[in-house]
């Protein structure tokens, strides 16, 4: 199969599963320029990159939103203060605020652009210690300190799923983070809270099912086949959660 082909298969996917519009992050680390153009060509509009080298390096030699307007670059990975130059400059989205520092850092940074930096906060729902994001209870703070900031624009949530088979685990992260965001829609208002990132290559169809607006995919875009029916197991696994409750990107 093809990078086109895999982008029909995920599109079709999920759009079976969501009761909502979902927009789908084509995650391009690694990837060649020939790949890249190849998932522009499919229908992505929105690529994610992970490292801030990576951002630099690839807008360097060529930025492809050059050749396609409304094409948009998103950091969905970890953004260490001293970087935020780099990826204000570069990015239009960072999927990955975690701290207020790094807020004040990315907004003093954006100033010169032509418009405010969008900004999701990555929530760490289970409380992992090896996981980024502020807890649960910290968003609120956070949140309300973004918006005071006049070249970020908060537009929501993501987080990262459990790095588990069990999927009733997942599920309860992705659900977690919905119910989070609907307890803060009157608080901080829609726009604010309008989009939940969540789900990836291995558990995208559990997230859409719970909310998500976006998903970030990479290895299933551009492995050699994607079936448009999950692995026989996954199958079962989503059967026995979806009876019981109804990461890689």
């Amino acid at each position: 199969m093809t990078i086109a082909d895999n982008w029909r298969a995920l599109e079709a996917r999920v759009r079976a599963r969501a009761r909502q519009p979902v927009e789908i992050v084509a995650v391009t680390k690694q990837r060649s320029p020939a790949e890249i153009a190849a998932v522009i060509a499919a229908g992505a509009r929105i690529l994610g990159e992970n490292r801030s080298e990576e951002i630099v390096r690839k807008c360097s030699a060529h930025d492809p939103r050059a050749d396609m307007p409304g094409l948009q670059l998103h950091m969905i990975g970890h953004v260490q203060s001293r970087k935020a130059r780099d990826i204000a400059a570069r990015c239009d989205a960072v999927q990955s605020l975690d701290s207020a520092h790094l807020a004040d850092e990315l907004n003093q940074r954006r100033a010169p652009a032509s418009r405010p930096l969008d900004v999701l906060i990555e929530v760490n729902v289970g409380g992992e210690a090896q996981k980024y994001g502020v807890a649960p209870a910290a968003v609120v703070g956070l949140a309300e300190h973004v918006l005071t900031l006049p070249w970020l624009r908060l537009r929501g949530l993501m987080t990262m799923a459990p790095q588990t088979d069990d999927a009733a685990r997942i599920r309860a992260a992705f659900r977690g983070l919905r119910e989070l965001r609907d307890q803060l829609v009157p608080r901080l208002g829609a726009a604010p809270c309008a989009v939940l990132s969540m789900g990836m290559s291995d558990d995208f169809e559990i997230a859409v099912e719970e909310g998500s607006t976006m998903v970030r995919i990479g290895q299933a875009l551009f492995a050699d086949s994607f079936d448009k029916e999950p692995q026989e197991e996954k199958r079962v696994i989503r059967a026995g959660a979806t009876a019981a409750s109804f990461n890689k990107e």
